[in-house]
């Protein structure tokens, strides 16, 4: 019966982000997971956590998820290497992953994820995760804060990152699809759509993208950024509170201005391991990547991206009956 259930939430259609949990043994599972596997498809992506016997079946990602995933492992990367007087051979060692399934032991079985992105230092054939970042448009704020605590606590990260971003209601969402008699005809409307929206970014950085009525994305109710730290006594299951909270915008208008741009806690050993910088002071240079021309521009970027694709799924093109 677990199977079944599980099997009919993976064959469900999927909203852009969507996370549903069920609770299956592990042997079900596994299951299922290899029938998606002998499939071939992306998604549904299928997770296990053993602490809580529970298998998360996950949706696609937006381009906002997505890109603000990359774009802050890629700021703190960009910006350790333009730390003056590091030496480009410390600096060849840090690469950048994104949405790789992993697979840990825990007293209860094996739990496997996919963090958003993360950056790890690699020495010879061997690699250490420095940083984790877990991004949530519509994720709830609980399971947020689980998958950054296992990447920290199972994986020993320095520092785990989470982004949560929530978007504002849209008006309009269920309109019938728009039909066009070409895909170039398709094409050129919504290339039109992008430029609008991106023009107006100018005045709304955060939304609510609207075109001819419909609100193609909503206005950013909140954007929070949290930091994560490991205590002295943990567990993989250990279940983490943030160490710091930042807001970085609210009801659409940008508030972080007071938010130090290295969070007042990234420095260069979260990011090469102490025992390959060795110089101390080295190792207590921040890391300042957040600034909010930066943010703002990847945001926006994203944002409308996420836009573009809701025009798209709404969009039909050929021959109209």
């Amino acid at each position: 019966m677990a199977q079944s259930v599980l099997m009919e939430q993976v064959r469900r259609p999927l909203s852009p982000d969507a996370q549903l949990e069920v609770s299956v043994l592990q042997e079900d599972y596994e299951r299922v997971k290899k029938i998606l596997e002998d499939e071939h498809e992306k998604y549904p992506r299928l997770w296990y956590d053993s602490a809580r016997g529970v298998a998360i079946v996950v949706g696609p990602r937006t381009p906002l998820h997505s890109g603000m995933a990359s774009e802050l492992i890629a700021q703190i990367r960009d910006e350790v290497n333009r730390t003056l007087g590091i030496n480009s051979d410390l600096t060849r060692g840090i690469s950048t992953m994104a949405d790789n399934d992993m697979t840990r032991a825990t007293q209860s079985g094996l739990t496997t994820r996919a963090w958003d992105s993360a950056l790890r230092y690699v020495v010879g054939n061997r690699s250490t995760v420095m940083i984790a970042v877990e991004v949530g448009l519509s994720q709830e704020y609980e399971s947020l804060r689980r998958a950054i605590s296992w990447w920290v606590c199972a994986w020993k990260c320095r520092l785990g990152l989470v982004m949560l971003i929530r978007e504002g209601p849209r008006r309009h969402e269920r309109r019938q699809a728009q039909r066009f008699a070409s895909r170039q005809d398709a094409e050129a409307s919504v290339a039109a759509i992008e430029l609008e929206l991106r023009d107006q970014l100018l005045h709304r950085p955060y939304g609510p993208l609207v075109m001819n009525g419909v609100t193609w994305f909503g206005q950013v109710h909140t954007a929070v950024l949290e930091t994560y730290r490991i205590p002295e006594i943990v567990t993989p299951e250990t279940l983490l509170e943030p160490t710091q909270t930042f807001r970085i915008v609210r009801d659409g208008e940008f508030v972080g201005h007071n938010v130090a741009k290295n969070l007042r806690e990234v420095f260069l050993r979260d990011c090469i391991p102490e025992y390959v910088l060795g110089n101390q002071e080295m190792q207590a240079t921040p890391v300042d990547f957040f600034h909010r021309d930066w943010f703002e521009r990847a945001f926006g970027d994203s944002m409308v991206m996420t836009a573009v694709n809701r025009v798209w799924r709404a969009t039909r093109f050929g021959q109209i009956p």
